[in-house]
C-alpha cells in the first residue's frame, strides 16, 4: 500500500494529484506542518520535517517533484514520457518551475490571500509580479502551438508545473498577457484528478 503524508493545502497537493491521475490505491495520512511534522515517527521518515513524504513498500521519498517523477516512471499510467529526451524535458520543467517561479508565486499568494489583510505587503506583491514576468513568458512561448508541454498529451511535466502555477488562481494573478499559459493552466487544473486532490 502506498502512503502519502501531508495536507492538500501544501506541496502535498502535487503527489496527491499524481496518485489520483494514476488511479492508484493509497492511504492519505493528514500531516500538517505545524506540529505533526515534528513528531518522532514522522521525523524517522523525513528528517527534514517537511511535507510531503511518500512510502511505497520499502521506498521512502520526500520532495514533491521527486515523488511525482518516481510515481510516473514506476506506475506510468500514460504520464511518463516515452523517450529519454522527453523524460529529460520533464525533469527540466520540474526543476525550472521550482527554481524560477515557486518562491515568487508563493510570496504573491501569501500577500494576496493567506496573510491577514493588515499583514500583507503590497511591495512584496509588486516585486513578485515583476519577477514572474520572464518565466511566465518562457512558459507561454513553450506552449505556443501545442496543447501540453511535451506535445499533445498531458504528462508529469504538465502536472508538476501546473501544480505550482495553480497558486496563481486563488491569488488572482493576472495572466491576460499569457494566453497560452492561461489556457493550458485551466485545462490542467480542471482535470478530475486535480479536483479530487484539492478535495482531500
Amino acid at each position: 500500500m502506498i502512503t502519502i503524508y501531508g495536507i492538500s493545502a501544501s506541496r502535498t497537493l502535487r503527489p496527491l494529484w499524481m496518485l489520483e491521475e494514476l488511479g492508484l490505491e493509497y492511504e492519505h495520512v493528514q500531516t500538517n506542518f505545524t506540529g505533526d511534522n515534528k513528531q518522532p515517527e514522522y521525523l524517522a521518515l523525513n528528517p527534514n520535517a517537511h511535507i510531503p513524504t511518500l512510502v511505497d513498500g520499502d521506498t521512502v521519498l520526500w520532495e514533491s517533484m521527486a515523488i511525482n517523477l518516481y510515481l510516473a516512471e514506476k506506475y506510468d499510467g500514460g504520464l511518463n514520457p516515452k523517450t529519454v529526451e522527453d523524460r529529460g524535458r520533464a525533469i527540466q520543467w520540474s526543476f525550472w518551475v521550482m527554481l524560477e517561479t515557486e518562491k515568487s508565486l508563493l510570496e504573491f499568494l501569501f500577500n494576496t490571500v493567506i496573510l491577514p489583510p493588515d499583514q500583507r505587503d503590497a511591495a512584496v506583491c509588486e516585486t513578485a509580479v515583476l519577477e514572474l514576468q520572464a518565466p511566465m513568458r518562457v512558459l507561454d512561448d513553450a506552449l505556443e502551438g501545442r496543447e501540453f508541454l511535451l506535445g499533445d498529451s498531458f504528462s508529469v511535466a504538465d502536472l508538476n508545473v501546473a501544480a505550482v502555477f495553480s497558486w496563481a488562481v486563488p491569488a488572482k494573478l493576472d495572466l491576460s498577457e499569457f494566453p497560452n499559459l492561461s489556457r493550458w493552466l485551466i485545462a490542467c487544473i480542471s482535470r478530475p484528478a486535480a479536483r479530487a486532490a484539492r478535495a482531500k
